[in-house]
């Protein structure tokens, strides 16, 4: 795997440098680590001995500055999703192999937040670990889904999916879809829809994840 992009973005650590826990932020489409790396100080408070990382995507987006993306996207149809999550997946894998090395720590210690894209991208890889992660927290997302992808399923860890009613990028039918999709393989799975709400993270939205980890 050493000819797979390298990732790197902000990071923040516990104050007396002992790590327990790792949360790893995946941005959307066009984004980079320094937006989601912003929840933080938001969830901080509720997850004690954690350090967090936001990785920028590994594909610069060309024509607009410090945007990256995990893979390219367009039209948001079912084979454009999952052709890029499939190409991008070995990167987040690599990643997340990288970063637990670094802390001594295991699957079940992780959390993986995604917004849109990111959120594509943490619900693909977090249900193909070796075992099961801590949780998953999708903001804004959909899931991309292969006629087997049952198939492909070696864990199930917990999940919340987070939306607004109005998201006029990512359809809140798409978040219903992967909802229902994560409930026919028996995965324990919450969803929160804040009405009115376009493709962004709302207040009640950041108070639902911080309810989601604060249980884990």
């Amino acid at each position: 795997m050493s000819d797979l992009p390298k990732l790197d973005g902000p990071r923040i650590e516990p104050e007396d440098g002992k790590v327990e826990k790792l949360v790893i932020l995946c941005h959307g489409y066009g984004s980079n680590g320094d937006d989601l790396i912003g929840l933080v100080p938001h969830i901080k408070p509720f997850l004690k001995n954690t350090a967090f990382v936001s990785p920028n995507a590994p594909d610069p987006l060309r024509g607009l500055a410090n945007g990256y993306q995990w893979f390219p996207l367009q039209t948001l149809s079912r084979e454009e999703r999952l052709v890029g999550t499939i190409a991008a997946a070995p990167t987040l894998h690599n990643f997340i192999d990288q970063e637990l090395e670094r802390y001594g720590l295991e699957d079940k210690d992780l959390v993986l937040i995604g917004f849109s894209q990111g959120t594509m991208m943490s619900l693909h890889v977090g249900l193909r670990r070796p075992s099961a992660i801590a949780g998953i927290v999708g903001f804004s997302g959909a899931m991309a889904l292969s006629e087997n992808w049952k198939d492909e399923i070696t864990s199930k860890p917990p999940v919340v999916l987070i939306h607004g009613e109005s998201d006029n990028v990512v359809p809140v039918e798409l978040m219903h879809q992967a909802f229902i999709a994560l409930q026919e393989i028996d995965v324990d799975v919450d969803n929160h829809v804040t009405p009115g709400l376009m493709h962004s993270i709302s207040p009640d939205g950041l108070h639902k994840a911080v309810e989601f980890l604060s249980k884990l």
